[in-house]
């Protein structure tokens, strides 16, 4: 039986473990990433561990999610993430280089290689053969120190790619069609793996788009073979030697599959509120739109942008809209500025913004009460844009821009020609290289730096070690689909407090229940329970370690995110599925729940959890590997650690 191209780079990293679905695996990290809204907590857990020098062949700290400098705070963590980067020999991207994984896909990202990112969306890098995993920071920040990773093995699922493309219908298209097939939580404990005779009609940005959104189906990571598309790419970015041919055996067997045909997709939009919620944009209709945002680490990359500049010269952007775009690097940007695109997109009447997350993380351009905004992005929670009555619809750079000139939601496969655009495709570039926005660890006794530490940034929770009785009150009760914005909000008014969890663990469930944090004090010890996928979304383990400075102990759920989960459980959370889904119900705000003699119970399948005050138990399941027990035990990660 052949082989998926998935389960041959796991291979091939495979330090422990069956490569079997459902096994615990450990395999090799080769690179790491971190961002500045997750990243300053990674530093400070990788201090916690007392390591010298990282051990991966190559580590990078990008500063691009907290660049709005309003205050002292976010510079503070630049200045301390740089300086532990040094410490560490860790490579610092200043702020106004660009999006980390744009970045990582232009300088570092090499086919075959393994890379795990605290930021959800490092897949990314699937589109260049890697298998690249977004993680919580402990986990980032344990690779670098160990350079290892452990995780499920997950099944994979293949998606047969045929035909091409129509003029109109992008990549962003194709990621949207299989959100809609698959849903937000149809990727858990899979890798989704691209094969086809259509895979060669993409080009790796193309790729890219769809691995980076693959993160919305809950997936482990989207890969792609590296093929002559691949090494057109990266020899355009002056990296040719980097290139190597890698593909799935031709009589690979998946565990799912599911066909696309490239002809025929027309032009696609995610509705408000979900990923998912997705039809074509002919079903949906002309809505007014008063916002398009173009960017993000999804459709920022030069050919998208190109498209946007070819659509929007000589026109002139909808009085009654707000255009503005975001480019995914400044090597982007410098190569639209020399092209004479960047002025093309000026002169239309758009606002182009700092080569950076912005928008998409809520850090700027939030959008006027009960407005409809359009976004190329990978994400149109509730609030997530900072508005929390906007309507946010998830669309191709292509749609963007010729809304953005109509003023209304616009199929351009129909209505293009009669507008005067005549879209072509956009010819390959050769990128000069420049290094200048990236400082490199030199020098043999840098751990001897002196770290720079701001007031703002505060000791990360700990746990403690498992007691024999684990109890505490329900103190919130939440439904399906609860995403980590809605856990632990991000935007530009709380984002600067990504390294201070005190003050950020009082707005913890403030966009669905303003009084939690309150309650989850008052109690002491809390319980939650939550409905399916409970924690979808990013991987920001603030969305675990305010819950834990609030005294959380367990949460019950329907189901877990996988991201989540084990955030939970590298923070000594322990999380647990109903067996039953009635018990949903039955457990009701306010209940005191205990797990009586809970070192022997967690090493079972079930665990009983008993109400104290009616007497009644209910059955959960608990299925942790190994490891996972060995940290719930000791209190979490890091404890688990120190304690070898």
């Amino acid at each position: 039986m052949g082989k998926t191209l998935a389960y041959k780079i796991l291979e091939d990293h495979l330090v422990s473990g069956q490569l079997l679905p459902g096994e615990e695996i450990t395999i090799k990290i080769d690179q790491t990433l971190t961002q500045d809204s997750t990243g300053t907590m990674v530093y400070l857990q990788l201090e916690a561990m007392d390591v010298d020098k990282v051990k991966t062949e190559l580590s990078v700290a990008y500063i691009d999610h907290n660049t709005l400098q309003t205050g002292f705070e976010n510079a503070d963590d630049h200045a301390f993430i740089e300086s532990v980067a040094k410490r560490h020999g860790i490579v610092f991207s200043k702020p106004g280089n660009g999006i980390c994984h744009q970045l990582q896909l232009e300088n570092y990202g090499k086919p075959g290689k393994t890379l795990l990112g605290s930021d959800s969306h490092t897949p990314t890098g699937g589109g260049l053969g890697m298998i690249a995993i977004g993680a919580g920071g402990l986990d980032v920040a344990v690779a670098m120190a160990q350079g290892t990773y452990s995780l499920t093995a997950p099944k994979i699922v293949g998606v047969n790619l045929t035909g091409e493309l129509n003029p109109w219908v992008s990549a962003k298209d194709v990621i949207l069609y299989v959100l809609q097939q698959l849903t937000v939580k149809g990727g858990v404990g899979r890798i989704i793996e691209y094969y086809g005779d259509g895979v060669k009609s993409l080009s790796v940005t193309d790729r890219a788009t769809i691995t980076n959104m693959g993160a919305e189906l809950g997936a482990t990571t989207s890969v792609f073979p590296s093929d002559d598309n691949t090494k057109l790419y990266l020899a355009s970015q002056g990296r040719e030697e980097d290139y190597a041919p890698l593909s799935a055996d031709s009589d690979a067997i998946y565990d799912e599959t599911l066909h696309v045909d490239l002809n025929t997709l027309t032009p696609l939009a995610a509705m408000p509120h979900s990923p998912d919620n997705v039809d074509s944009i002919k079903n949906i209709g002309k809505i007014k739109v008063d916002q398009v945002a173009i960017g993000s680490c999804t459709n920022s990359s030069y050919s998208d942008l190109m498209k946007v500049a070819q659509i929007l010269k000589g026109k002139k952007v909808n009085p009654e809209v707000s255009l503005v775009i975001s480019p995914g690097s400044a090597k982007i940007m410098s190569k639209m500025a020399r092209n004479g695109a960047l002025a093309d997109i000026i002169e239309a009447g758009a606002r182009v913004i700092e080569n950076a997350c912005g928008p998409c993380i809520g850090m700027g351009q939030s959008p006027k009460s009960g407005a409809v905004s359009l976004r190329t992005f990978n994400r149109n929670f509730k609030g997530r844009s900072g508005t929390l009555d906007a309507d946010i619809y998830l669309v191709s750079p292509e749609t963007a821009a010729i809304s953005a000139i109509t003023g209304f939601l616009t199929d351009g496969q129909a209505e293009g020609a009669d507008l005067g655009v005549d879209l072509q495709p956009i010819p390959g570039e050769v990128f000069k290289a420049n290094d200048n926005f990236i400082v490199y660890p030199e020098g043999t006794d840098v751990h001897n730096t002196e770290v720079v530490m701001g007031p703002n940034i505060k000791p990360f929770p700990q746990n403690t070690l498992l007691p024999e009785e684990v109890a505490g009150e329900v103190v919130l009760h939440a439904g399906d689909n609860i995403t980590t914005d809605d856990i632990m909000p991000s935007d530009s008014k709380l984002l600067p407090y990504r390294s201070n969890i005190p003050h950020l663990s009082k707005f913890c469930f403030v966009k669905i229940d303003e009084g939690f944090s309150e309650r989850a004090l008052a109690a002491g010890t809390g319980v939650i329970v939550g409905g399916d996928n409970y924690g979808q979304g990013s991987s920001r383990e603030h969305a675990a370690l305010a819950p834990l400075y609030l005294g959380i102990k367990i949460v019950i759920a329907k189901s877990f995110a996988r991201i989540h989960r084990s955030n939970l459980i590298n923070s000594g959370i322990i999380p647990l599925t109903f067996e039953n889904y009635a018990d949903y119900d039955a457990i009701q705000l306010g209940a005191k729940l205990v797990i009586k003699d809970a070192q022997n119970q967690i090493a079972q399948d079930k665990i009983i959890v008993t109400d104290v005050n009616s007497g009644k138990e209910y059955t959960l399941i608990a299925e942790f590997s190994d490891l996972e027990k060995s940290m719930i035990q000791y209190g979490g990660k890091i404890s688990m650690i120190k304690s070898a």
